[in-house]
């Protein structure tokens, strides 16, 4: 069996970053969902990218470590895409590293999103900025997007949100699920074991 290509696109400038932690952690909760052995991950740091990047707005062309970075992104059979915000949206940098990518490239394919910042003011930004970005590049955007602020790293959260553990869990498995269905082989009764939509919600909550 042909393991699944799984990237997490980071968008963190630092070293270390919180936004690599929440792309790491959200990477080992898909693998973990999916069976490890089955999963190939590989995490982008865009920061590596920038001079490559504004290379090629300008000039049009990629060098190599940048073409191999969105071909990497494009083949994969999941994405997770992360990063701090800034100014209430998503970071410069993470909008034009999307902006090389093909508008058509990731039509169909399961995107996990996700943001950090230092306070939860700017959670909204998964829904007024990123699920709009990826829908308009037709990706199929998982139900729980991921918000991590300062106080979230070590805190049980509260009863409506759960444990940021808890979410980066619920979202892995909702990833690993939409990446499982999309990579099982065509053939057959289309409907033939198929299980209703709302059991399969209810299995994931009951995860």
């Amino acid at each position: 069996m042909t393991a699944l290509k799984l990237v997490a696109v980071s968008a963190g400038l630092g070293r270390p970053s919180s936004t690599r932690l929440l792309a790491d952690r959200l990477a080992e909760a898909t693998a973990r969902a999916l069976d490890e052995n089955d999963v190939e991950v590989r995490v982008v740091e865009i920061r590596d990218l920038a001079t490559a990047i504004a290379n090629h707005l300008v000039a049009g062309f990629p060098n190599p470590a940048l073409r191999d970075a969105i071909d990497a992104v494009t083949e994969a059979d999941g994405v997770i895409a992360v990063t701090p915000v800034f100014t209430a949206s998503y970071s410069g940098l993470f909008k034009s590293f999307f902006d090389l990518v093909d508008n058509t490239a990731l039509a169909g394919t399961p995107v996990l999103i996700a943001a950090t910042g230092g306070t939860a003011r700017h959670s909204l930004v998964l829904e007024h900025a990123m699920r709009p970005l990826f829908a308009y590049l037709r990706a199929l955007v998982v139900p729980t997007a991921v918000y991590a602020a300062s106080e979230d790293w070590g805190s049980d959260g509260d009863g409506d949100t759960g444990s940021l553990p808890a979410r980066i869990e619920r979202a892995g498995r909702e990833l690993a699920a939409l990446m499982a269905a999309r990579s099982a082989p065509a053939g057959g009764d289309a409907y033939e074991d198929v299980v209703p939509f709302a059991e399969q919600l209810a299995g994931l909550r009951a995860g």
